[in-house]
């Protein structure tokens, strides 16, 4: 129920509907929740859950500590000081070291494991009011005439009605609105599958960088390599979905087999057990033609989702529920709807066209070239140390200096030209076979 009165306020359950429990919806909800909405949230699964994309961005750190939550994440975290790429020197890697970014930036973030960052968030939220209801489908949502609805479906199989002020969709890459609405379409740019599991006695960096994310090149696409608590390291493969669709044997054996392609990477699994979570997805990048309309908006994976090289999917949920939720508090406070969720659709869109930039490019003979031998020429290997520290929304120094990173990526491709077009026909060759 609403704090006022009248009969008409007295027909809505809540303020706010938010369809998912993740870092976007409980986030969102959160913060809706301590501007005095009473917010109900659904979530299907029940907390704690596995799920992948584990690792923050140093942008993630002032969000938590606004939510409260910081110390938390501190103690279940393994310190993430950089990310490291494949490099030409004798170690044969670079660290592009958060701490060295010229803004006011957190100098560090955390890998962390989803099920327990996520409940720790779920749990804040309810301690902030929301009401959870976990165990808990939403089947259906919409809007009509001002009001927001969800049909949900409880764990035995009961369902009921929900009606509201507002609807904010958090429900991943399920994308609930953009799925039922038909807004979902794949990424024009970007096409992604993806082998992963949990592996232990993987070796390390050594100090201060044990916590890096790794990131290597195989021909036909990347891996990840993220050191979490107790010993345990995620491992990744990302590739086009058509090397997964065409692989032979068992998907453990597939797997094994691009990780072992990889010599360095070979000889830090030398000792490596694989301790489970082994998964595959399919072709998951995509983005909704809409990501708000009247009384609704989409945050987080609902709206988009883009190879997840730079790690900016859990930053990239957060920093727009906070947009979200300040967004929704303004609407139902009076203030004009279509403006706000203008400029809030032009700040999403232009954040993950910084790292949609990179992320097509990346597997360039050029990028490959300059992500092995950085130079700090006019500030660029600052701004991509920003980038990578997730400085993509309002900021406008960044986005100036990887304009000149840009520029002298487009000269590189040109002194490399047989390779870049060797590269760009391998990639439309494997697209359309």
């Amino acid at each position: 129920m609403t704090s006022q009165g009248t009969a008409t306020e007295r027909a809505f359950d809540c303020d706010v509907i938010v369809i998912g429990g993740g870092p976007a919806g409980t986030t969102a909800a959160t913060e809706l929740a301590r501007r005095g909405r009473s917010v109900l949230l659904f979530e299907k699964d029940r907390h704690p859950r596995f799920h992948i994309g584990e690792s923050l961005l140093p942008m993630n750190m002032p969000i938590l500590e606004r939510l409260g939550v910081l110390p938390l994440v501190a103690r279940i975290g393994v310190r993430k000081q950089g990310a490291d790429f494949p490099g030409d020197n004798e170690r044969g890697f670079n660290v592009f070291d958060f701490a060295r970014n010229p803004q006011r930036v957190p100098g560090y973030a955390y890998q962390v494991r989803r099920a327990e960052f996520d409940e720790i968030l779920l749990r804040n939220a309810q301690r902030a009011g929301v009401v959870v209801c976990e165990d808990t489908e939403v089947v259906e949502a919409g809007v009509a005439d001002d009001t927001a609805h969800a049909r949900v479906r409880t764990a035995d199989g009961n369902t009921r009605e929900i009606r509201g002020r507002y609807l904010v969709d958090a429900s991943g890459r399920g994308t609930l609105l953009g799925s039922q609405w038909k807004l979902k379409q794949r990424h024009p740019e970007h096409q992604s599958a993806a082998i992963f599991a949990h592996f232990s006695g993987v070796e390390r960096r050594s100090e201060p960088y044990a916590g890096n994310i790794s990131i290597y090149r195989f021909h036909l696409g990347w891996i990840w390599v993220i050191p979490l608590t107790d010993d345990v390291s995620s491992i990744g493969v990302v590739c086009l979905p058509q090397v997964l669709k065409q692989r032979q044997g068992s998907l453990e054996s597939f797997l094994m087999s691009i990780l072992d392609s990889v010599p360095r990477l070979k000889q830090r699994m030398a000792r490596a057990t694989l301790r489970g979570n082994l998964e595959a997805t399919g072709n998951y990048s995509y983005v909704c033609r809409e990501v708000c309309g009247p009384r609704w908006i989409m945050i987080g994976d609902a709206s988009a989702f883009i190879d997840p090289v730079f790690s900016s999917g859990v930053y990239i949920a957060m920093h727009s529920a906070e947009r979200a939720a300040a967004l929704v508090d303004s609407v139902l406070s009076g203030a004009s709807e279509r403006r706000l969720q203008r400029a809030y659709g032009r700040e999403m869109r232009e954040g993950l066209r910084t790292f949609s930039w990179f992320i097509r490019r990346f597997r360039t003979p050029a990028l490959a070239w300059l992500f092995a031998n950085p130079r700090n020429v006019f500030g660029v290997e600052d701004a991509v140390i920003l980038m990578l520290s997730g400085h993509v929304f309002d900021a406008r120094p960044t986005l100036r200096r990887l304009r000149m990173f840009k520029l002298l990526y487009y000269v590189t491709s040109l002194r490399q030209w047989r390779a870049t077009l060797r590269h760009w026909r391998q990639m439309r060759s494997m697209v359309s076979s």
